[in-house]
């Protein structure tokens, strides 16, 4: 079935560290030793290279985009087992067995995957919902979480079929799993909400 090609596609292509072997290739450096520890794009640049952290968020963004891209337009692949071939790339970025299955959040990933699915539409929605959770509060890992499910109330009022809401959930899960423990606590307000609440 060609669904289940389009899956072992997602899975091979997303478990690919682009960013660890940019690190290790062009910097010398492990990226793990740097902010917070991920193998995500975001520790390229703190290890020396704002260049080569561009090309690593590309280069993650293109391993969701591609199999999800070709499904459809190779093998006509939709429905529930489109949403599959979403979900792979993501999962095996977060779990990658390259790097002992402790792979990065897959934000960039994430962003790929709905560029295949909905072109930039996915993409800019997202990139709103999670600027106007920064407008809120500081921490990233909220804001990234906040805008997959602002896509999803997105994907709910649009009336998209609910396997793209499928798929949107899951990325949701996968990212809060990676960052669990940020989620203990709640977010920190910018300084100008905090200002509001005391004068208040």
């Amino acid at each position: 079935m060609p669904s289940l090609a389009w899956i072992a596609a997602g899975l091979v292509l997303g478990s690919f560290p682009f960013s660890y072997w940019l690190g290790q290739i062009f910097l010398h450096k492990d990226i793990r030793a740097f902010g917070d520890h991920a193998p995500g794009a975001t520790n390229v640049a703190r290890a020396g290279s704002k260049t080569l952290y561009v090309i690593a968020v590309l280069l993650d963004a293109f391993k969701g985009t591609v199999p999800v891209w070709l499904a459809q337009q190779v093998s006509a692949v939709n429905g529930w087992e489109l949403a599959a071939v979403a979900v792979a790339p993501v999962l095996a970025h977060a779990f990658s067995p390259f790097l002992k299955f402790r792979g990065g959040m897959g934000v960039a990933t994430t962003y790929g995957v709905w560029l295949g699915l909905l072109g930039w539409l996915g993409p800019i929605v997202i990139g709103v919902c999670t600027g106007l959770m920064f407008v809120i509060q500081k921490n990233w890992v909220w804001a990234s979480i906040g805008g997959t499910i602002g896509l999803l109330i997105f994907l709910f009022v649009v009336h998209y079929p609910l396997y793209f809401a499928g798929a949107c959930l899951a990325h949701a899960t996968i990212l809060t799993a990676k960052r669990y423990s940020y989620f203990k606590s709640w977010p920190e307000l910018q300084p100008w909400l905090s200002r509001r609440g005391k004068a208040q």
